[in-house]
């Protein structure tokens, strides 16, 4: 959505009707994935040019939206509006949907009415074909972390049929409440139950890396670094809470493996465990392609934004790679970071469409959650505080390294657009 210094449009619908629309548009933008600033940003922008005066407080779980009209006196118009919102989550394909619909009714070319039929569509399903594409996205994006991470074969073997088994799981939680609640817990369970059958009965794997890569999907790292953005943001609230839900994610996720070492140990099982990375580059390189389409599938970007996504996926690991290889891992990741931002906000500024397409799948592979629940997971297997230390602190770097890049990328370049 572009900057909000034209003259109100739109203003003919009623009072009623236009909050309607601001509070629909607001529930849309959180439920495809954007963060609280960019949210609060864009509802203000909007209701603006809709001829609206509207104060937002908006957190993970819930916003509250104080409308006025400015032609009236004060207290005569005032409306509040709470709403209870569900965990959001990326959709790209949506998120560029929701900011079009903005766009035409902020310039007149979509009544209010129509527009918010137009967001209400949004809400349908994804269909058989998309929830088959998410199923199988899952394993192959598993399978390709494992190939990045030069795993040997059966390491990336079992890594995507684990995969694979989580995509199916997570299809099932959409529509069983209770298992919904539980899901990152069986995942993790599953994960570690496969891992250390194929490990004990097969041959060696890398224990902790496959399921590590099985569960890639499920990591919260992105969350964690939205809520620190969120944090250094001002927006305390919102950023604590998404920090307290990553990291109980990440609980969640090492109680399931947990469970799954004990119950192992308790049968007289001993996988076999070995420390190899013999994959040689090619293989690296192919595992980046199908990661990046994998991601692709996963933010659910439209088919036309493939390449655009895969690109953005594909440059934010190299930067990082070859960053990192000349000036040190923080500095690669942060240079990465820095890139990917201000493409995003170039992109956004040169073709008027939502900079996440870019932003987004550019730090994807950045995110610190593996490195965090590595450190649970070995602090948990040790019983020793200083097991997990090392990693612990290779996550708060890559965070640091992270969250500076995102804000220096947005100083390089200013951006336009909210989203």
């Amino acid at each position: 959505m572009p900057a909000d210094t034209l003259a109100p449009a739109n203003t003919d619908a009623g009072y009623v009707e236009r909050i309607a629309f601001v509070v629909e548009l607001a529930e849309r933008l959180q439920a495809y994935g954007t963060t609280v600033q960019r949210l609060e940003g864009a509802i203000e922008a909007v209701a603006r040019r809709l001829g609206l005066e509207c104060a937002p407080w908006v957190n993970p779980t819930g916003m509250v939206l104080a409308f006025r009209d400015p032609a009236r006196p004060t207290g005569m118009s005032d409306t509040t509006r709470v709403v209870r919102l569900g965990s959001g989550d990326t959709d790209l394909y949506r998120l560029c949907e929701t900011d079009r619909i903005a766009d035409e009714v902020m310039a007149g070319t979509l009544d209010v009415p129509a527009g918010r039929a137009a967001l209400r569509q949004l809400v349908q399903g994804i269909g058989t074909r998309g929830r088959i594409a998410q199923v199988l996205s899952f394993g192959l994006a598993s399978a390709a972390v494992a190939g990045l991470l030069r795993l040997p074969w059966l390491d990336v073997a079992t890594a995507g049929i684990i995969g694979l088994m989580i995509g199916l799981l997570e299809a099932a939680a959409q529509t069983r409440p209770r298992l919904s609640e539980a899901f990152e817990a069986i995942a993790g369970l599953l994960a570690g139950t496969v891992a250390i059958l194929v490990a004990s009965l097969i041959g060696p794997l890398n224990l902790n890396t496959v399921i590590i890569a099985s569960l890639i999907v499920l990591l919260p790292g992105m969350t964690l670094t939205n809520a620190m953005n969120e944090l250094t943001s001002r927006h305390l609230v919102s950023g604590t809470a998404r920090f307290a839900g990553a990291m109980t994610t990440i609980l969640k996720l090492t109680i399931g493996t947990a469970i799954a070492l004990n119950l192992a140990h308790m049968a007289g099982l001993e996988p076999a465990v070995r420390a190899s990375r013999p994959q040689p580059d090619w293989v690296v390189w192919i595992a980046l392609g199908f990661g990046a389409f994998a991601f692709a599938v996963l933010f659910r970007a439209h088919r036309r934004d493939y390449p655009l996504v895969m690109l953005a996926a594909a440059s934010g690991y190299m930067i990082s790679r070859f960053g990192g290889e000349a000036f040190g891992a923080p500095a690669g990741v942060f240079l990465a970071a820095l890139g990917m931002t201000a493409a995003g906000n170039i992109y956004a500024r040169l073709f008027n469409r939502p900079g996440a397409l870019v932003r987004l799948p550019g730090i994807i592979m950045l995110v610190p959650g593996s490195v965090a629940l590595r450190s649970v997971i070995s602090l948990v297997q040790a019983q020793d505080i200083g097991a997990g230390q090392d990693a612990a602190m290779m996550a708060m770097n890559t965070l640091m390294a992270l969250l500076a890049g995102l804000m220096f990328g947005n100083l390089l370049v200013t951006a336009r657009r909210n989203l």
